[in-house]
């Protein structure tokens, strides 16, 4: 008979919500049942070197000797691609498997843990296409751009307000012929990724947005602007992607001299917190998670007897 794998555990939830400290605690408890815990990032933007005290990553010493996989992959100025995400994690969890030991997947960028544990098919790609639908959308604004998604996919059009998904749907649309929507998950596991335990931290709206404002705050007496400007010097606004990460920015925009530091710092926080709302919204759609109110002293015990309960 096989031997059983070990499962995928998926922590998640909004920033801020303690996800880090748990799943390094998790890792060790693992441990100590024989099936040492390994994380596997799932921030989008914990991907990148160097993004470090923006993205609240974990410092080798907060690690604890936990193994920590797909941090530190990308330059700034690459594209971070849930396709390609894909590819990795799913290998990633399998190696990690095949060493006994149980793969954690920590983050909050929910396309990017759907990737991996959801039956996803993402839809090709034309960067020629693309730089031709930017560059009409540069031209004629974005009336034109729309009507054409109104027309082709309604359900896209009535969901997508930014100028980057709506480029996106039409790259699609053009070089497919199907819809966007079409390639919409549904909340279906990957066999390959089973047995998946779903793990959701839930804190009180008012102690989330404290923590956010305590967290962005230590953020900018960490260095912060000193970080962005190294980044910057890196090549950090020639990406596509990582110069849009919340707190990046905002504060190249201090270095544009277009906000002061105090006020990168509020619009900071603000976009934080809108960012935690919308995680929320996208997590509270699934049904399969189990939910775990945070902090709490116990916190690590109730998730060990989560796991438990699905492993035995």
């Amino acid at each position: 008979m096989a031997a059983q794998v070990t499962p995928l555990i998926v922590l998640l939830g909004p920033t801020a919500s303690g996800k880090t400290g748990l799943s390094i605690e998790l890792a060790q408890r693992l441990a100590e049942r024989g099936t040492p815990g390994e994380i596997i990032n799932a921030d989008s933007m914990q991907l990148y070197r160097g993004m470090d005290i923006g993205t609240a990553k974990a410092t080798p010493e907060e690690r604890q000797g936990v193994p920590h996989r797909l941090f530190d992959i990308l330059d700034v100025t690459e594209e971070a691609s849930a396709a390609q995400y894909q590819q990795l994690a799913r290998q990633q969890i399998a190696t990690t498997r095949e060493r006994c030991s149980t793969p954690i997947l920590v983050g909050g960028s929910g396309l990017y843990l759907r990737a991996v544990t959801d039956v996803i098919e993402f839809p090709p790609t034309d960067p020629r296409l693309r730089e031709q639908i930017e560059s009409e959308l540069a031209a004629e604004g974005t009336a034109a751009l729309r009507e054409e998604l109104r027309t082709a996919d309604p359900e896209s059009a009535a969901v997508i307000k930014d100028d980057r998904r709506l480029v996106r749907a039409l790259e699609v649309i053009r070089l497919t012929g199907r819809t966007f929507t079409s390639y919409m998950p549904q909340r279906r596991y990957e066999p390959s990724a089973e047995p998946v335990i779903q793990l959701g931290l839930r804190v009180e709206r008012s102690l989330l947005h404290r923590r956010i404002e305590q967290r962005v705050q230590h953020m900018q007496a960490a260095g912060l602007l000193t970080e962005v400007r190294q980044l910057e010097a890196a090549g950090l606004r020639r990406g596509r992607t990582a110069p849009a990460a919340i707190g990046y920015q905002q504060f190249l925009r201090v270095l544009d001299g277009a906000l002061s530091e105090d006020q990168a710092v509020e619009e900071t926080i603000i976009a934080t917190r809108k960012f935690a709302r919308r995680q929320e919204t996208w997590f509270r759609a699934d049904a399969r998670i189990t939910w775990l109110d945070a902090p709490a002293e116990d916190l690590t015990d109730k998730a060990m007897e989560a796991i438990t309960a699905r492993t035995g």
